[in-house]
């Protein structure tokens, strides 16, 4: 009973959060923030992200989506759950430049998790139990660019250890991307001036 409860809660608490992106400046230098809450469907493969603003130039994004692991031990192609904590590091530099940082875009390093389940997965050559997991855990690079009209795309590349739950574990590279549409509305990035008070 509790757990229907909770789950429910946390459903209403999900679908109340704003569907418009809010955009946070900071006071002592001007820059925006990353956008509070960005929601990105895939193109041309089903496929969903959220990503949530938590500070200035850190972000924490779920996303499911296709995905491919390549391992030491053979591979896997199939739908993923991806959770990753990102920080952007060239944000200001590249808003300082003039380049567009609209809908996050800028580059980031991240730990990251991605979980492949049997059920879901399309194709693979492991050797082990037929309900198998395989879980990454390791460090990406990423690049991240949206444009006005909300077009999306994303390049992770990394390496990190995959442990397997019925088929072998091991280490080896991970390499993700994606081409979307952003659906949440996405903030001017204009620098926002102090008013002139006149006399």
């Amino acid at each position: 009973m509790y757990k229907k409860y909770h789950i429910a809660l946390g459903l209403f608490f999900l679908l109340s959060l704003p569907s418009k992106a809010q955009q946070f400046i900071e006071n002592w230098d001007g820059t925006p923030n990353l956008e509070r809450h960005q929601v990105t469907f895939n193109f041309f493969v089903p496929g969903i992200r959220y990503e949530l603003g938590l500070f200035k130039n850190v972000s924490i994004s779920n996303s499911f989506s296709p995905g491919l692991a390549y391992y030491q031990e053979g591979y896997t192609f199939g739908f993923v759950w991806h959770t990753r904590v990102r920080y952007y590091h060239n944000f200001k530099t590249r808003y300082d430049m003039n380049k567009k940082v609209i809908g996050n875009s800028a580059n980031y390093i991240a730990p990251a998790r991605s979980v492949f389940w049997q059920p879901l997965q399309i194709s693979n050559n492991l050797d082990g139990q037929k309900n198998f997991s395989l879980a990454f855990y390791g460090l990406l690079y990423g690049l991240q660019r949206t444009n006005e009209k909300g077009f999306n795309t994303t390049l992770e590349f990394g390496f990190g250890y995959y442990d397997g739950f019925g088929v072998p574990s091991g280490y080896g590279p991970l390499f993700n991307f994606t081409f979307g549409w952003v659906a949440t509305n996405r903030k001017s990035r204009k620098a926002i001036v102090d008013p002139v008070i006149l006399d």
